[in-house]
């Protein structure tokens, strides 16, 4: 077949690859019509290689292409420009929170053709099919090109019903790559499984990523679903745990619960994100039932202990700075670790409200950790993100933030780092503001290092906490550099940046 889809995944990590569920969600939608091969940057020494092999067999009619932002621009935007330049017939087609985020950006490169602008479930077979037989795209939703000079932004899809799209074709996938490879040994288990089981998330907060895509709007697969899916990772592939990939597993109590008890005897531990008002609504019976049923931690966005940030983030709901703390103490009778993300450097109307922020927020963290030293603690720089029309987008517009112009600027040094919320380049945060952050995150990590690194032996933790526990009892963070050089020969792993 001459209209043949090749699909890649960028480079994410340079280990523990997991399983490639965004291109293989898109794979799902045409296999029945389309004949489709994935090229996977992270089980490859060199993609381009392989890439250009199937480019040179003349059967490639399309490139799609995932661009979350962060270290997959590295590979995906050089590659992209490649294949314009050598292969100008192919019609490229990128996807992720990146290109539609940056669609402006994307498509005046001239090398991107389309942007699929959140599930391409529907949108993808269909773009294909107008390619093929002439007909007009903008009756296609979820969908992003130009007419000209202009950006035509189609309508949005109503979210599709889960359990109704076809089953992801992993048997397909281990004819690219061994299925099992991507079953990576974490702190949840060896064989830990990625799955994805839901689409988008019911809050607006203005720093993520994910609102402009989905608008508040969320859909999950049947608990039914998520189980039969896990049970056959298990049966065939041997997996042994699932990290739940979605923007807000937890959403539904009773998808929850009810999943919860149909894996509970399969002896799988699990993994996923959640918010803290959401759960905080859960009875105790339903969170006894969770960890009985395996889930060992849950990642939530806690954000700051500000009531007042925590409106200016447009966090939404109803989580304040003591219901943070108070869940941090309930979870700890269940056994259930919270893993508790923080942004600071949030802008402020001057810079000593800024800095005052940033002490307001160790201070918070360090409460946490006497209500509840189990908790993990992750801690990012705000890094802004394009809600257009929210309020902090403008303060930061008003500040002087400005994103690239260009795709190679994307990815020159200066922004490498701006996704993974460790460089933000933002004109309110002052280089000692930085070195503040970055000090306590290293005392932090040295007094209390993640549970999830399971590289470091206990002998070796013991001896960072000993080495960090006189600077985290006295407050003073200002150059750890004994913990950074255990850190550096011990090759501690940070989640936030690492994964577990």
């Amino acid at each position: 077949m001459t209209n043949t889809v090749l699909l890649f995944n960028p480079r994410a990590t340079n280990y523990n690859p997991r399983i490639p569920n965004s291109v293989l969600q898109i794979a799902a939608s045409i296999d029945a019509t389309h004949d489709w091969v994935i090229v996977d940057g992270n089980k490859e020494t060199d993609p381009w290689l392989k890439i250009n092999e199937y480019l040179l067999t003349g059967k490639i009619k399309y490139f799609g292409c995932t661009v979350m932002p962060g270290p997959q621009l590295k590979q995906a935007i050089p590659f992209t420009k490649k294949i314009r330049e050598t292969y100008p017939h192919i019609k490229i087609i990128w996807g992720g929170y990146f290109a539609s985020n940056q669609y402006k950006v994307s498509l005046n490169s001239g090398y991107i053709d389309f942007i699929i602008n959140g599930p391409g479930d529907t949108a993808f077979p269909q773009l294909l099919k107008a390619i093929e037989t002439n007909l007009p795209f903008n009756t296609i939703k979820n969908l992003i090109y130009k007419e000209g000079n202009a950006f035509v932004k189609t309508a949005k899809e109503e979210l599709l019903d889960l359990d109704k799209l076809p089953a992801l074709p992993y048997d397909k996938l281990n004819t690219f790559y061994s299925l099992e490879s991507y079953l990576c040994t974490t702190y949840l288990g060896k064989k830990t499984i990625a799955y994805h089981s839901s689409f988008g998330c019911p809050f607006t907060c203005s720093f993520c990523a994910v609102v402009p895509i989905y608008n508040a709007r969320w859909k999950g697969k049947s608990a039914q679903g998520i189980y039969q899916d896990a049970i056959f990772l298990k049966e065939k592939y041997k997996g042994d745990a699932i990290e739940f990939h979605d923007n807000n597993f937890f959403v539904s109590e009773k998808r929850t619960v009810a999943f919860a008890k149909l894996i509970a005897p399969h002896n799988m531990t699990w993994w996923g994100e959640a918010r803290i008002d959401t759960m905080d609504k859960y009875s105790d019976e339903s969170l006894q039932t969770i960890s009985d049923a395996g889930c060992r931690m849950i990642f939530f966005g806690a954000e700051t202990g500000n009531d007042a940030v925590l409106k200016q983030m447009d966090k939404g709901g109803t989580q304040t700075g003591a219901q943070i703390l108070k869940f941090a103490q309930r979870l700890r009778r269940f056994n259930i670790i919270p893993e508790y993300s923080f942004v600071l450097g949030i802008p402020g109307k001057t810079e000593a409200q800024v800095n005052q922020q940033i002490d307001e927020d160790i201070a918070f963290i360090k409460k946490i950790k006497a209500i509840n030293p189990n908790t993990e603690i992750i801690i990012y720089l705000y890094s802004p993100v394009p809600t257009e029309g929210s309020e902090l987008y403008e303060q930061v517009m008003a500040a002087g933030f400005r994103f690239p112009e260009t795709l190679e600027e994307w990815i020159s040094p200066h922004w490498e780092n701006f996704d993974l919320r460790k460089n933000p380049l933002t004109p309110w945060l002052k280089p000692y503001m930085i070195d503040k952050i970055k000090n306590f995150e290293t005392v932090l990590n040295g007094r209390y290092p993640s549970c999830s690194d399971i590289q470091l032996s206990p002998f070796q933790q013991k001896v960072i906490r000993a080495v960090s526990a006189w600077r985290y009892a006295s407050g003073v963070h200002a150059y750890p550099k004994e913990i950074r050089f255990l850190h550096k020969i011990w090759k501690y792993r940070q989640p936030e940046t690492e994964g577990f």
